[in-house]
């Protein structure tokens, strides 16, 4: 019994002695987990406070940071930006009116005929911040019924939310004086703005309008002198500032800073108002008789400066109003024509043909060939029957004929081929010069580029290359065929031959004048190389002299001067059916003052279409009163010419009546340009006319008058 509680009592304390171990391992392994717990809080705590500080020192460099870029910012904005911003900012402050410059003068050669003026008028802006609300409709209806506007576009531009919006510009100052009134009337002082600005006029309309071109609502030149000259005549803008609010009001108690403008210069033109007027009134008089329906160009040059005295064109257009038909055809078909059509048309007339356009010379260039031929000692002038015509001659198995190949002009001397344009003579001098030689004068003449006047859109001459050539080209080009050139460019050449056989650069411009000092500033004449001698000029002048008294240019004589000239037929064109005939004449032949050419594009008239019949004539019409208007005394004047020049009178001011009266009583005549159908003489005025008081000419002269 005893035994068995022992062994019970020792297995008692066996489970005791497990259960107390149990409980010292939960205890312990208790107590682990809370030093392991306390541990890992000591970790969490240490790496926390870790974390923190780094935390706080990452966000301690990024505040570093920012505030070095907004010290960098404000420094960039201050120094970096300043000048911009406040530029900026004085743009958004201030409200700025700007104010057009006077353009340019433009006189003629005389310096004393104003050809293109800038007058005074005014453009009408308005601060429609500025304007009560009340008053909107008040001020839309006057400035609409004043300036003759929609009132609906009107209003919407004075009802915008914009601090600046203008109604309308180049007004007179009459107009403009109206709204003044009505300003003062209504008492409204601020909104409406009247401010100083130019509008440019032409006193005599049409008179050398594709020289001169014209100049847009902007002040800026759009076409011939206006355009290339535009920098000198356009001047610099003037403004009138004033501070505002953020919305484009007014601020109280702040007056207008007022920027001067400075005008443009001024500038004398080579082009005499005169001669222009005499080659316009004879082109478009030869234009109409001889149904030329491409029109024609007159160009008058002194060969010893290169000076253009006149280059017309026919058709033209007024320069006041270079957006509206000007020929009696478009006048009548306008209504019915497309945009695209009027806009086609109007280029036709604003296009300068005798500079901007090529054509096929025909017989005039002969005085090329003759130039080179002699230079090169091929020929002689008078050599009796150095020539023999047969009425045509074989180049490369192509027979060309002579014009008058019906019946040949037989033995000729050069003087003789010349008189008679005969076609062989000058194929074979151009044989004999070859290729090489004759694009050598085509090339000291000029010929093969631009001759550098001072006018927009100058073509250049086209020709085969030279090495594309063979002999039956050359054969056409050594009598004016086959290849084209622009009028401006045979003028040169022929006044170069004028010239004494220097060439000569053509010019338009002459002098500016500084509209701020006054100095005046010369463009030189440009004299280039010498072409051929002084002594083959004098014989080619000689010749061309015979071709006028005795050849085919009989019609372009004028009494008691020497006139030398060439005429020339040529196709304009490859089986076009159309010819372009032209006339270049030389006087006077003792001392050259003038070179003159015409040319006529597809005259379908009566007269047909050989340049003696029909351009010779129109030649020595200008030359008649061009030569005396410049007072070159006669190679054979009489007392009887003498008395047959007068003084021209002042006739401006008076009705047409008054002044063809005060005309006639000195023997001469007047011609109104661009005479309405129906016209009052005893009530229009006459406002201008050429030639001006106290020119000599000859009796029977038409003075030119614009009403």
């Amino acid at each position: 019994m005893k035994k068995i509680n022992r062994e019970k009592l020792k297995k008692q304390k066996n489970i005791d002695t497990v259960k107390e171990q149990k409980i010292m391992k939960k205890e312990k392994k208790k107590k682990f987990k809370t030093q392991l717990k306390s541990q890992k809080i000591k970790v969490e705590e240490k790496t926390s406070n870790v974390t923190r500080k780094k935390r706080m020192r990452n966000e301690i460099l990024i505040l570093w940071a920012i505030l070095f870029a907004l010290i960098f910012r404000i420094g960039w904005i201050q120094f970096g930006m300043g000048a911009e911003l406040q530029s900026m900012a004085y743009v958004q402050q201030t409200l700025d009116r700007s104010i057009n410059p006077r353009r340019g003068t433009i006189y003629d050669a005389t310096g004393k005929t104003i050809l293109a003026v800038s007058s005074t008028v005014e453009t009408i802006t308005v601060n429609p911040v500025n304007i009560a609300k009340e008053d909107k409709e008040k001020v839309a209806t006057a400035l609409s019924n004043i300036f003759e506007l929609d009132y609906e576009t009107v209003l919407k531009r004075v009802s915008k939310k914009s601090s600046i919006e203008t109604i309308t510009k180049k007004v007179d100052k009459e107009k403009a004086d109206e709204l003044r009134i009505w300003m003062q009337e209504n008492n409204i002082t601020t909104g409406i703005n009247i401010d100083e600005d130019t509008k440019r006029y032409y006193p005599y309309n049409n008179l050398a309008s594709q020289v001169i071109g014209f100049s847009g609502s902007d002040n800026q030149g759009l076409d011939g002198i206006e355009a290339v000259y535009d920098d000198d005549l356009k001047g610099q803008k003037g403004k009138i500032q004033k501070l505002t609010d953020a919305t484009g009001g007014d601020i109280k108690n702040t007056g207008e800073n007022y920027v001067s403008a400075v005008d443009g210069n001024d500038l004398v033109l080579t082009i005499d108002a005169t001669i222009q007027g005499i080659a316009e009134k004879y082109l478009e008089e030869a234009c109409i008789d001889n149904e030329c329906s491409d029109g024609g160009n007159i160009i008058v040059m002194n060969p010893k400066t290169g000076d253009v005295l006149a280059m017309a064109g026919y058709p033209n257009y007024n320069l006041n109003s270079p957006f509206e038909p000007s020929t009696e055809e478009l006048k009548a078909n306008w209504d019915t024509m497309s945009q695209t059509d009027k806009n086609r048309a109007m280029m036709v007339l604003w296009r300068n043909k005798a500079v901007t356009d090529t054509y096929e010379p025909g017989s005039t260039f002969k005085l090329v060939t003759t130039s080179a031929a002699l230079q090169e000692g091929i020929t002689t002038p008078d050599k009796k029957g150095e020539f023999t015509c047969t009425g045509g001659i074989e180049i490369a198995g192509v027979r060309i004929k002579c014009w008058r190949s019906y019946r040949p002009h037989g033995a000729e001397s050069l003087r003789e081929a010349l008189m008679n344009s005969c076609n062989p003579v000058f194929i074979g001098l151009g044989q004999k010069l070859g290729v090489h030689t004759y694009y050598q004068y085509l090339e000291k003449f000029g010929l093969l580029g631009k001759t550098g006047i001072d006018l927009p859109g100058e073509a250049t001459s086209i020709f085969l290359k030279e090495d594309k050539v063979g002999p039956v080209e050359l054969a056409t080009i050594s009598f004016g065929q086959r290849f084209e050139i622009t009028p401006i460019q045979l003028a040169t050449a022929v006044s170069t031959i004028a010239n004494g056989g220097v060439k000569i650069t053509p010019r338009i411009v002459k002098q500016k004048i500084n509209s701020q000092t006054g100095e005046i500033t010369d463009i030189p004449v440009k004299l280039g190389e010498r072409v051929i001698s002084e002594e083959h000029s004098q014989e080619i002048l000689s010749m061309m002299e015979s071709v006028v008294a005795e050849g085919t240019g009989k019609n372009a004589q004028v009494k008691g001067y020497r006139v030398g000239g060439k005429t020339g037929t040529s196709e304009d064109g490859v089986n076009t059916n159309k010819y372009v005939t032209s006339f270049v004449g030389v006087a006077p032949i003792s001392d050259p003052e003038v070179v003159v050419l015409v040319t006529l594009y597809n005259p379908t008239g009566e007269g047909g279409h050989q340049g003696g019949a029909v351009g010779a004539p129109v030649g020595g019409q200008v030359l008649s009163e061009v030569l005396p208007y410049l007072e070159l005394q006669k190679d054979n004047q009489t007392q009887e010419d003498i008395k047959k020049q007068v003084e021209v009178p002042n006739i401006e001011g008076m009705t047409i009546q008054e002044a063809t009266k005060a005309l006639k009583e000195v023997n001469l005549d007047l011609q109104i340009q661009n005479e309405p159908e129906d016209i009052d003489k005893t009530k229009v005025v006459v406002k201008e006319q050429l030639p001006k008081q106290g020119i000599r000419v000859y009796e029977q002269t038409k003075i030119i008058i614009e009403i």
